[in-house]
């Protein structure tokens, strides 16, 4: 018997496992309905019991765990280190910052009883650690020797976000990663702040392959509490921003009503200043949303917690021994060379069942090994992204595979900074700002006087807002703001976002 099944037979086979298994939208057609599907069906997360919250399942978390590992590498090198502080905050703590604590309230889940006892000041169950934190540090900053301190932690946050919810874009409970830094002078800190925007960038563009782009917020849309926010902003195939990451510059608005100060070189006591900036699992789901098809995720290889997956073509048990040695052979080639392999050795399922389950979970690189390739001491390599097949001998297996994953981890790069070409565009125009909003969605640059009555107009009128002013680019001379036609004094990027 032929180890491959005829091309009609397995054409025929596939169409029903994928029924079974697959995507049943396309993603053109209803974006929110694929995205639902691929969520569940890769088993990234599930719903839960209780409204509002997810669970990430061990998939989900595996690409969690990679991010991770990457950020967490690089602002090690930097010397920032991992701490851990309560889930539940005191209400006179929240309220020593009265903007922060204002701005917070609404999202705010509060824990008011300990077993049937009534407790006798209400708790805030994390919103965000602000406060929590900068509480320690009164107690632990008290010199210029102790600066900076720069605290990271890893942990879950929660915000009453009940009524609209999306698997990782929006959800009352979230895992993410929140930096807190304490420094001696301004300027220190806001080199902290734009650090870390371009440590997140790299995460963004060169771990997830979602171009983005980075500015400020405006007044209106910045962290409560901050004196400014920077923020990275990615757009979904939907015409929808997503916001990838903050870096507040909180300069002294929180050291002072919290005490935190140092005994400086001068002998001279002095409020710190200080930053705060996070990630959430937010930008997985971006992720999902930039680079899946109508089969299910595409991951790019450097976030893939499996980059190869290896299926053996057996539809022969006298050869079934042979082709499985010659499968957990290459699995420690690939292994040694540095790549994150998984053997498909599961003898339930067909080569056709194992394809498409792993197409569906994103897996970037396929290896198809039989007899007949054991014969030319050969294995086929398929791209998830592109479906491209290509047989290689197993002498030059390692470096063929890490080539694949460098250009399909390029490719998808390049793909995604081209949708986002094409869906920026620029106008002077509200009118056209407001057809395009409605019509094509994506980022509208135009020129803005800086009112925030004019940025209310457009959000109300449209449902955009001002998703980032950026550091780069400025409206030209004698520019009019494009609702009031005041002079302009910022060129600023709206969008409708999640």
């Amino acid at each position: 018997m032929n180890e491959r099944i005829s091309s009609k037979k397995f054409d025929e086979t596939r169409s029903r496992e994928e029924d079974a298994l697959g995507i049943s939208v396309k993603k053109s057609e209803d974006l929110p309905e694929w995205y639902t599907q691929v969520v569940l069906k890769s088993e990234l997360a599930d719903y839960t019991g209780a409204k509002g919250f997810i669970v990430l399942r061990p998939n989900g978390f595996d690409i969690w765990e990679q991010i991770k590992q990457y950020f967490d590498s690089k602002i090690k090198k930097t010397g920032h280190r991992d701490a851990y502080f309560p889930t539940l905050i005191p209400e006179s703590l929240l309220k020593r910052e009265s903007q922060h604590f204002e701005g917070f309230t609404p999202e705010v889940f509060w824990v008011t009883h300990s077993g049937t006892q009534q407790l006798s000041e209400r708790y805030a169950v994390r919103p965000t650690s602000e406060t929590i934190i900068h509480d320690s540090m009164s107690r632990w900053i008290r010199s210029w020797r102790d600066l900076p301190m720069l605290l990271n932690v890893w942990n879950s946050v929660l915000r009453a976000e009940i009524k609209s919810t999306k698997p990782f874009i929006r959800s009352a409970e979230f895992l993410w990663q929140e930096g807190h830094t304490a420094h001696a002078s301004e300027e220190e800190a806001e080199k902290e702040v734009m650090d870390i925007l371009l440590d997140y960038r790299d995460v963004m563009q060169g771990l997830l392959a979602i171009p983005v782009y980075i500015g400020r917020k405006s007044e209106m849309e910045k962290f409560v509490g901050a004196v400014y926010t920077t923020t990275l902003e990615a757009m979904m195939p939907d015409g929808r921003a997503v916001q990838m990451g903050t870096s507040h510059h909180l300069g002294q608005n929180f050291s002072k009503p919290f005490e935190i100060r140092f005994l400086g070189k001068d002998s001279e006591l002095h409020f710190v200043w200080q930053t705060s900036w996070g990630i959430s699992w937010r930008i997985i789901g971006a992720a999902i949303m930039e680079h899946g098809d109508d089969k299910g995720l595409i991951l790019p290889p450097k976030v893939a917690p499996i980059q190869v997956v290896i299926i053996p073509i057996i539809f022969s048990q006298a050869k079934s021994t042979e082709v499985l040695n010659e499968c957990r052979e290459l699995e420690k080639v690939l292994s040694g060379a540095g790549l994150r392999v998984n053997l498909d050795s599961r003898d339930n399922y067909t080569p056709g069942w194992k394809y498409n389950e792993w197409e569906l979970k994103g897996v970037p690189l396929r290896i198809e090994i039989g007899p007949r390739d054991i014969a030319k001491r050969s294995a086929i390599l398929v791209r998830r992204d592109t479906g491209e097949k290509e047989s290689v001998l197993l002498s030059d297996i390692a470096s063929a595979a890490k080539n694949k994953l460098e250009d399909i981890q390029s490719s998808l790069w390049n793909s995604a900074s081209e949708r986002l070409r094409k869906q920026t565009q620029e106008t002077n125009s509200y009118g056209e700002l407001k057809r395009i909003i409605d019509s094509e969605g994506g980022f509208v640059k135009a020129p803005w006087c800086g009112s925030q009555d004019c940025e209310k107009k457009v959000k109300e009128e449209t449902g955009a807002d001002i998703r980032l002013i950026p550091f780069d680019e400025k409206p030209g001379l004698n520019s009019k703001c494009i609702v009031c036609d005041k002079g302009a004094k910022h060129l600023v990027y709206f969008a409708r976002a999640y």
